[in-house]
């Protein structure tokens, strides 16, 4: 008996919080803005960015957001301000993200049908920096120290990881179409704590040095230049600025959100008062 009067108390209650849920669909693009990225919003060198997740209602304003995110960001110093072409380093990679974030729109979008939103939070995120050879061979770049991480010559550069945490932040505009059905745009900022998402961040370091533990191919990725037309061969002396550590690198994430609510038949803020849990929407 007191298993059934447990159910038959739950059971409303489940009913009731399952009107405060959606699942979230997300389609744009994605970017970062580094040392290989000299323009800091842009859709230049973009590329396509998915994602997916579940959204609950806290109040009409108020909501708790949760999902995952996938894109790839790269950079290339030939499309960069002349001053860094010669340079000639690129990047790209692929980044994977889960986030948890607390969202507050202005308006109760079942009083107005639009509704401008920011949302923030934490998310963890994985990517793997990789460029190509000169012979279209691909090489993934972390392994390969190409500023001294994990080099016994340069103990106070260790290998950065590839999983790391990022605050997420941002603003976005949400249009009610139907009581299920949300339709919205959104930009959303990551900002990292490390600058080596892609692969670049302080100083040369001695080529030799680089040469008899990472071998060759380390070297050659290092220093792009002599592949240039005019470029300069000779590789740059241990010390010489190769990217600028004191800026951290970000990413970002913008494009077209759909929302749509799950089992809405019961919504728990209707028109009639908030707290309201007997009136359906249909």
């Amino acid at each position: 008996m007191r298993l059934l009067s447990l159910l038959l108390f739950v059971f409303p209650l489940l009913s009731t919080a399952q009107t405060r849920l959606h699942g979230t669909l997300f389609g744009g693009f994605a970017n970062y803005y580094g040392d290989l990225q000299n323009k800091p919003i842009t859709l230049d060198q973009s590329s396509l960015a998915i994602g997916a997740g579940l959204k609950y209602d806290l109040t009409e304003h108020i909501a708790i957001r949760s999902g995952f995110m996938y894109g790839r960001i790269g950079g290339d110093d030939k499309r960069n301000k002349s001053s860094l072409q010669f340079r000639n380093l690129n990047f790209q990679s692929k980044v994977f993200e889960w986030n948890v974030m607390a969202e507050y729109s202005l308006f109760d979008l079942y009083e107005k049908k639009i509704s401008p939103y920011v949302f923030g939070g934490i998310a963890i995120f994985h990517f793997n920096p990789y460029t190509f050879d000169s012979l279209g061979n691909k090489h993934f770049l972390q392994p390969l120290s190409t500023e001294g991480q994990g080099l016994p010559q340069y103990p106070d550069r260790d290998p950065y990881k590839l999983t790391q945490f990022s605050i997420p932040m941002g603003i976005g505009v949400k249009y009610r179409v139907t009581d299920r059905v949300v339709l919205g745009y959104e930009f959303g900022l990551r900002k990292t704590f490390f600058d080596y998402l892609d692969d670049v961040s302080t100083t040369y370091v001695d080529q030799t040095a680089l040469l008899n533990v990472k071998g060759p191919k380390a070297v050659e990725l290092a220093y792009r230049s002599g592949e240039l037309h005019g470029g300069d061969p000779n590789y740059p002396v241990d010390g010489t600025t190769r990217g600028g550590s004191e800026f951290k690198d970000w990413y970002y994430f913008s494009g077209v959100t759909l929302t749509i609510g799950i089992n809405t038949n019961n919504r728990l803020f209707n028109r009639k008062g908030k707290g309201s849990v007997d009136c359906p929407v249909f």
